[in-house]
């Protein structure tokens, strides 16, 4: 055993089975990775007395040489722990969260007349914070909402009593035009202005609807003493304040003080909304993105995710929700999986936002690097498919004929998902005689790759025959039975109306389930259309050059031109064969009157 083996097993042999935070060390002393646990030596000796199934754990246990353990009192704590030792050292295993920036929140100064606007950093000066806000965007629209429901002062005086007593300032412009009703001369009370702050606190913690309330009987008084402009001033604030409710209302206003939680994942990243409600309404919503180290479980990353929420944005909720149970107990806290009702909403509500941001994340990605989409849908084929590799190089085969006439065939080939023009293929059909479909398919599959066999060519990854299980199996035939090739064969079958209906795989082959929305169906449908496209292009062009043949075509030392001549002058084979010597020699001269005299004869 080796002196780091002893070192380890020593350190397994003495950790506690108390809740706590764990950390691994690399050989150059650097934190790789942070782990909590509600039992750490249950835990921390998972890693190293089992074979784990994910390579990347296995190549993380390699590389540890040390291990290092603080002990706290709860789960919670752990949690907390765990999160903030992530954030500090940013271990290269675990979970990298893209996003770590201060967000704003909106100040209620703590001064004489109160200040309010944005800001993100944190004075402890007795000042009210609020937020902090997901982004500028929806602080601004508050703070909007805010200047325009009470006039506020927004210079930087230091406004006292004695201040404004002894005239030391004047009004500025913001007073002239009405958004601020000069307490700096002493033209607003201080009590007047307190109450608006009183009810600007209100609102920020989010109890808009008793604002409202309170506004629209404030409103029904002044009118009931015929004090009408007073009750239209009234009205305005009541309607702004209406109408920012009537945006962000989603539930009854009976929940109140909830976190909502959801996850939405993929190969590389997972993506977690939240929301925050008070009084019905969503106060705060914002969707994060994690970047997968390990095989993390979807329960790990979700609690990650709440607990860099809550400890973010100062959630003091006493009720969590979430669409999965999870294993985590938080102190006063109740955690739910609702199945229905209003609750059960708001995690659809939530579910429908990741999965959006999920998607848009994903076409961002795509359009900086296009050929991400096409390996994404490439995978997914390979996944349904269950295929050795991915199917980088494509090639579709398709029959064409009209009752049996001028048989021909195509091969389409897509490369990387995009259609690779230069190595499509024509195929008049040669050994067949009449509409015999099947006989036509083996032909043709029987040239192209026996033809890239002796030439050394490369071979598809993937066979697509546009027709069902009959001819699946004549290309299984020749390609397995003859040439003793292993490429896998798909159908794509057509329905009634001659639309792509369903993917064929396998021998016997089966339906694959493809959803019509889907990019694999698109693509599959996409590429049938391609290669019929193609074949009946190719069947045209040679059923119009048979059209045109003639007598003429067979006659020795008549060209194309000539046979040309000659058409324009006489109309038809019957009236050249009618014209005299002379005639004809008028238009294409002696010789080769001649010639096709006696190729005529």
């Amino acid at each position: 055993m080796s002196a780091t083996e002893e070192h380890i097993k020593t350190i397994l042999s003495v950790i506690p089975e108390s809740p706590g935070c764990y950390q691994y060390f690399d050989d150059k002393g650097t934190i790789i990775y942070v782990g909590k646990a509600k039992n750490l030596k249950r835990r921390v000796s998972s890693y190293f007395n089992k074979e784990h199934d994910s390579n990347k754990t296995r190549v993380l246990v390699k590389q540890i040489r040390d291990i290092k353990y603080i002990v706290v009192d709860s789960e919670e704590d752990a949690l907390l722990l765990e999160n903030n030792l992530i954030k500090q050292y940013r271990p290269r295993y675990n979970v990298l969260l893209k996003d770590d920036k201060t967000y704003p929140s909106i100040v209620v100064k703590n001064e004489y007349f109160p200040r309010v606007f944005q800001t993100r950093n944190i004075v402890r000066d007795g000042s009210r914070y609020y937020g902090p806000y997901p982004s500028v965007y929806t602080a601004k629209v508050m703070l909007q909402m805010l200047k325009d429901l009470y006039p506020l002062r927004t210079c930087k005086l230091p406004l006292t009593p004695e201040s404004i007593a002894e005239g030391r300032y004047k009004v500025c412009l913001e007073y002239h035009i009405k958004r601020c009703k000069g307490p700096c001369e002493g033209l607003q009370t201080l009590e007047e202005y307190q109450q608006n702050i009183s009810e600007i606190k209100e609102i920020l913690r989010g109890n808009i609807s008793q604002i409202s309330k309170h506004l629209y009987e404030q409103m029904q008084t002044l009118a009931g003493e015929l004090r009408f402009e007073e009750a239209q001033k009234i009205k305005e604030k009541y309607d702004v304040i209406e109408n920012y409710r009537a945006k962000s209302t989603v539930v009854t206003p009976m929940l109140h003080n909830i976190d909502v939680f959801s996850l939405a994942e993929n190969e590389n990243s997972a993506y977690i909304n939240y929301m925050h409600i008070g009084n019905g309404a969503i106060v705060q919503a914002y969707t994060f993105e994690y970047k997968k180290r390990l095989d993390e479980s979807k329960e790990d990353l979700l609690s990650l995710g709440i607990i860099e929420m809550r400890n973010r944005f100062k959630s003091t909720a006493r009720e969590i929700i979430i669409p999965f149970p999870l294993d985590i107990e938080l102190e006063n806290v109740t955690i739910t999986v609702p199945q229905r009702g209003d609750k059960k909403k708001l995690v659809e509500l939530s579910e429908m936002n990741v999965k959006q941001y999920k998607v848009d994340k994903l076409k961002q990605a795509e359009k900086l690097n296009p050929e991400q989409r096409s390996t994404r849908l490439l995978k997914e084929i390979q996944d349904t498919l269950h295929l050795p590799k991915l199917p980088a190089h494509i090639e579709c085969f398709d029959n064409s004929n009209i009752q049996g006439s001028d048989a021909v065939a195509a091969c389409v080939v897509f490369k990387m998902a995009k259609p690779s023009k230069k190595d499509y293929r024509k195929y008049n059909i040669k050994t067949v005689v009449g509409p015999d479909d099947y006989a036509s398919m083996k032909e043709v599959v029987r040239r192209r790759y026996q033809r890239a066999i002796d030439e050394k060519s490369p071979l598809p990854d993937l066979i697509i025959t546009d027709g069902g299980k009959g001819q699946m199996e004549v290309v299984r035939e020749v390609l397995q039975d003859e040439l003793h090739l292993d490429i896998p064969i798909a159908g794509l079958a057509k329905d009634g109306k001659h639309r792509t209906s369903e993917l064929l795989f396998g021998f016997p082959p089966e339906t694959i389930g493809m959803p019509i929305q889907s990019f694999m169906f698109k693509f599959f449908t996409q590429m049938q259309d391609e290669v019929h496209r193609f074949a009946i292009t190719f069947h045209k062009d040679k059923r119009s050059k048979n059209q045109t043949k003639s007598e003429l075509d067979a006659i020795k030392g008549i060209g194309e031109k000539t046979k040309v001549l000659l058409l324009r002058h006489f109309k038809s084979v019957k009236r050249i064969r009618e014209a005299s010597f002379d005639e004809l020699k008028a238009v294409i001269g002696e010789a080769k009157t001649n010639a096709l005299i006696n190729g005529l004869k």
